[in-house]
């Protein structure tokens, strides 16, 4: 892994009663993305404590890759459903690795 490499962490916090259907539609993002161009990591998790949070951990070749990955047909889908299941905005923070 390169230190040029983005890391993104997204969280998103289900409203209550979506819980199931944010976590069906997070998963099922899964498989396309982890075959996109300069994808090499891409993990879904859920809280042990909290069922209604979720956390994407990702690793992008470069801003690039991450800028087509987000604007794929399955990435634009799963946002517009975003209003209905999230409570409250989408925290999607980028990093890059230091040392």
């Amino acid at each position: 892994m390169s230190q040029d490499t983005v890391r993104v962490i997204a969280r998103l916090r289900a409203k209550p009663g979506k819980e199931f259907e944010l976590r069906s539609l997070a998963a099922d993002l899964i498989a396309p993305t982890r075959k996109e161009a300069g994808c090499i990591r891409y993990e879904l998790l859920v809280n042990e404590a909290d069922p209604a949070e979720l956390t994407f951990v990702e690793e992008w070749r470069d801003g690039d890759a991450l800028n087509a990955h987000l604007a794929t047909a399955h990435v634009q889908y799963a946002l517009s459903r975003c209003p209905d299941l999230l409570a409250g905005e989408l925290d999607l923070r980028r990093f890059r690795l230091v040392g």
